[in-house]
């Protein structure tokens, strides 16, 4: 019998966190998974709660909840043995949905009753820990709106990144790999452990949470009208074939840029200063898949 704890966000998803117990008991296979559950307080709760059930040797600790309740449980079982599960309740999902796990309930539980542990990469940046993506630019202006917006959920995201874009101004970056510098006017650069952003929205679509590297994609200056085209892409995974983007791998990356402090690590908010150091951290986290 796998001992399993549930780390359950009770705001997210527009406050329904708590409501979920009640059927993931009712989903949750009892032959193979002995439950327990426990919900956060505060910011940096998920982190210590998943801290404390590593020491006491559970299997699996699923974060109930967004990105931001995905990261925060993520960081407290790095370097364990214990696995971190996902059961998604946010507005990006994106971790989860790299994994292949549902964000309907029943279809997350039949995923996690079947699942196993990988042992997968995670990034940091400037002190931060990551495991779907990192950023500056355009995206990380619109995380920062996005934070200090008094609603949450994908029609505020929309609604402040069409208000963002109109007054948006290209930045020069000076990136740098292992074995690769380039200079380019950009609108963002994304860097990648995963595939996405979230809501299936591909920025990264060959990055693997397994091989070693961290993904970097470099979007040039795009008009309005070229706008559509490239979101179509990254909706088909196709990403790479269009013009407006450069496609970079390293493990660790230098990025220097002259225009702005925004940037975001799965999708959290933060200022870091114009010079950035990420590094891709191999094996350092169990996911449970």
């Amino acid at each position: 019998m796998e001992r399993i704890l549930f780390v359950i966000n009770p705001i997210a998803g527009g406050g329904n966190g708590a409501k979920k117990v009640g059927r993931i008991r009712r989903l949750l296979d009892k032959n193979r998974f002995s439950p327990d559950f426990a919900f956060t307080e505060h910011g940096g709760h998920a982190t210590e709660i998943a801290s404390r059930a590593a020491a006491d040797g559970v299997d699996v600790v699923v974060a109930v909840g967004g990105d931001g309740t995905v990261n925060e449980t993520a960081c407290g079982l790095i370097g364990t043995r214990t696995a971190l599960g996902i059961i998604p309740n946010g507005s990006g999902d994106g971790l989860a949905l790299h994994l292949g796990i549902p964000r309907h309930l029943p279809g997350a539980m039949r995923k996690l009753n079947h699942g196993n542990s990988i042992l997968a990469d995670s990034g940091i940046v400037e002190g931060h820990r990551f495991f779907c993506t990192t950023g500056v630019g355009f995206d990380a202006k619109v995380a920062c709106d996005y934070a200090k917006a008094g609603s949450r959920g994908i029609k505020t995201y929309i609604a402040k990144a069409v208000e963002d874009w109109k007054n948006f101004k290209p930045s020069h970056y000076v990136i740098t790999t292992e074995d690769t510098k380039i200079e380019v006017d950009a609108m963002l650069v994304t860097v990648g452990n995963a595939n996405q952003w979230g809501n299936r929205c591909h920025i990264a679509p060959t990055a693997s949470v397994t091989d070693g590297l961290l993904e970097i994609t470099i979007v040039k200056p795009i008009s309005i009208v070229q706008a559509p085209d490239l979101l179509i892409k990254l909706f088909k995974y196709e990403a790479y074939k269009s013009e407006h983007i450069i496609h970079l791998r390293g493990k660790k990356i230098t990025i220097q840029r002259d225009g702005g402090l925004e940037a975001h690590y799965d999708g959290e908010a933060i200022m870091l200063p114009e010079t950035i150091h990420i590094e891709c951290c191999m094996q350092t986290i169990h996911l449970w898949c």
